[in-house]
């Protein structure tokens, strides 16, 4: 019988919020996202595979964090909140984008102030 994984620890919530913050700010959300999903189910092998990535994941985590991090990995849990942490931070990123540009109505479909964004509206 398996038994269930006990909750993430405030520290181990805390380094997802930071990885989460960092990976926004690298505007690597869509790219973070798609791998994340995508190795989800093999999260063990996923997690083993960090060393081979040591280089690249150490410019968004120090190293300290690093350990901590590569045992998340192996957690499915702990990817779903890393999922919906980039996900929540990436749309608050947007909706602060669209308020610093004039207030535009949230939800609107972001589009360009160039000839080729006033082409598409022509009716």
């Amino acid at each position: 019988m398996a038994s269930e994984a006990p909750a993430l620890a405030a520290e181990d919530l805390a380094l997802l919020k930071r990885v989460a913050a960092r990976v926004v700010e690298l505007h690597l959300e869509v790219p973070a996202v798609l791998t994340l999903e995508s190795v989800r189910p093999l999260s063990f092998v996923a997690s083993q595979a960090m060393i081979f990535f040591q280089p690249l994941v150490l410019a968004l985590l120090r190293f300290s964090d690093y350990q901590r991090f590569a045992a998340l990995a192996e957690r499915r849990d702990a990817l779903e909140a890393l999922i919906a942490l980039i996900e929540r931070r990436a749309e608050e990123a947007r909706a602060a984008r669209r308020a610093a540009r004039g207030g535009a109505a949230k939800g609107a479909p972001e589009t360009s102030g160039g000839p080729a964004g006033r082409a598409g509206r022509r009716t």
